[in-house]
């Protein structure tokens, strides 16, 4: 394998770690962690984080601008693309820099995406501790002869925690991730924490420490990545109380919970935090027993639902709520069903995602039985299977994100309970559909063109009274903020606006 110059060994930012977030607003809590766990190393290392809207041209001149020796990459079903064709034009350029990839998308091998092929090195699974040994190891001019690296893992305490490393830029500008936790105990099929073998807690003490140190810095928005926060009740009201006694006007925590497991202790305290400082990512999946069993999802139905009922009536949480289409063994009935279950339940946000082939995830194993088929491309979105047909999939797709717009922003609060009726799948189905066929389109649509589009599609498609539509289109024009008044934008004069026909070449005049 490539050996390093170790007259370079000295060389500041000898080593990058690098990563291409979804947004600038996200922060990569994984390189914060390796960097932390650097040790004498550390002095030669940097973070560099960009996002996937950056142009890969870009990216490859900065990362090379200190000319370093090593760039780690972390390496997610989201940024994959994107990562590919940095590292592409790296090893086109500069092919003495070592290239290591570690993240899931690249710790299932050999089931592999091809950036693999252009990488000297490949960490599979923990590497806060293989990263380090494999840099030194390199700097010394003495790197291993295989390239796949099977990840070591540490026990929590022996881990040197990362948040030191977000600066006053992250504090301020983006998300706090912080884990109090580590590991699942569920082996849902679907996901990549079902590999875990149970879940392990960081001292509080040691952990507390650290999360005020951010607080007195000004974090306050604290993300918490744990898979099960509330399975550890004792942990949960410790954290919660931390927070609760900080509480100010800016605070929001952000928790992912097991949905049927509420007890009296965690309630008590609940029920005390303010309007938009919880925020509780459910993830409920399906209601359908027989799918559940068959991915190995452990679920109390009705403790969920009557869980789901008691947040929204006596706390002021805001609920994310998680549903995924596609499971082996889901048909477009049996998802309704599990829609409209949810939806009467009242979230504030129902997330509507299409099953993803993760690498490495136990739910591969139905693929053959269920003719499930991905796509090839990531992120490996399920196309069609044994029961669910591609035309299906595609309209629950758009389904999905014309929910996001007009389900999930809030912005028609009046107007959705006239759209969705007595049977709130089929009807926002066949919305979704006919605002298709009208728009070409489920993105870039502005606030008032929704508004319009609303107008003219409901009550042809839904049967829905005009003047009933229009009343509460009002009211909630009115909350949105915007100018001008709804009548007329919903019935323009003809001619009324200059046409904007040649209007480039009339600014020239």
């Amino acid at each position: 394998m490539k050996q390093l110059d170790t007259q370079q060994e000295k060389a500041p930012g000898a080593i990058v770690l690098s990563t291409l977030n979804s947004r600038y607003i996200h922060s990569s809590f994984s390189l914060r962690y390796l960097y932390a766990n650097l040790e004498n190393l550390q002095a030669q290392a940097q973070i560099r984080e960009f996002t996937i809207h950056d142009r890969a041209i870009d990216v490859v001149e900065k990362l090379l601008a200190g000319q370093p020796r090593i760039i780690g990459f972390s390496v997610y079903i989201w940024n994959v693309v994107e990562t590919t064709e940095v590292v592409r034009l790296i090893k086109t350029v500069a092919p003495e820099v070592v290239v290591i990839l570690g993240g899931p998308e690249v710790s299932h091998l050999p089931d592999q995406p091809v950036l693999v092929d252009y990488a000297d090195y490949v960490i599979k699974g923990p590497g806060e501790t293989s990263f380090k040994h494999l840099c030194d190891a390199l700097l010394k001019g003495d790197g291993p002869a295989d390239r796949v690296i099977n990840g070591v893992p540490q026990a929590l305490e022996e881990l040197t925690m990362p948040y030191a490393h977000y600066d006053a830029e992250d504090i301020s500008n983006r998300i706090i991730y912080v884990e109090a936790s580590r590991g699942c105990p569920f082996k849902c099929e679907f996901c990549l924490s079902s590999l875990d073998r149970t879940s392990k807690t960081f001292t509080l003490d040691r952990f507390l420490e650290e999360m005020d140190r951010l607080y007195q810095l000004g974090a306050r928005n604290f993300k918490f990545i744990d898979r099960t926060f509330n399975l550890k009740v004792s942990h949960s009201t410790t954290i919660l109380q931390f927070f609760l006694d900080r509480m100010d006007d800016r605070l929001m925590v952000h928790f992912e919970v097991i949905p049927d497991r509420l007890p009296d202790a965690l309630k008590a305290l609940l029920v005390q935090f303010p309007a938009n400082s919880l925020q509780f990512e459910v993830g409920v999946q399906t209601f359908d027993p027989e799918i559940q069993s068959l991915i190995s999802r452990r679920q109390d139905n009705e403790q969920t639902k009557q869980n789901l009922i008691w947040l929204r009536q006596e706390t002021r949480a805001h609920i994310h709520a998680d549903l995924i289409f596609g499971l082996p063994g889901d048909t477009l009935a049996g998802f309704a069903q599990s829609f409209d279950q949810l939806y009467e339940l009242g979230p504030q946000e129902i997330q509507l995602g299409i099953l993803k082939r993760l690498r490495g995830a136990p739910i591969n194993r139905h693929t053959e039985t269920y003719q499930m088929k991905y796509s090839p491309a990531p992120p490996y979105t399920v196309l069609q299977t044994r029961d669910i047909s591609f035309t299906e999939l595609q309209r629950v797709g758009r389904f999905a994100r014309y929910w996001d717009i007009f389900g999930n922003q809030g912005r028609f609060k009046n107007t959705l309970p006239v759209l969705m009726g007595e049977r709130p799948f089929i009807r926002f189905l066949t919305f979704s559909d006919a605002l298709f066929a009208e728009a070409q389109s489920t993105w870039k649509i502005s606030l008032r063109r929704q508004f319009v589009l609303l107008y003219q599609i409901v009550p042809t498609a839904l049967g829905v009274d005009p003047a009933v539509l229009l009343e509460v289109l009002q009211q909630d024009f009115d909350r949105s903020g915007e100018k001008g008044e709804l009548q007329f934008l919903l019935n323009p004069q003809k001619n009324h606006r200059k046409s904007q026909q040649n209007a480039r070449q009339a600014r020239h005049l």
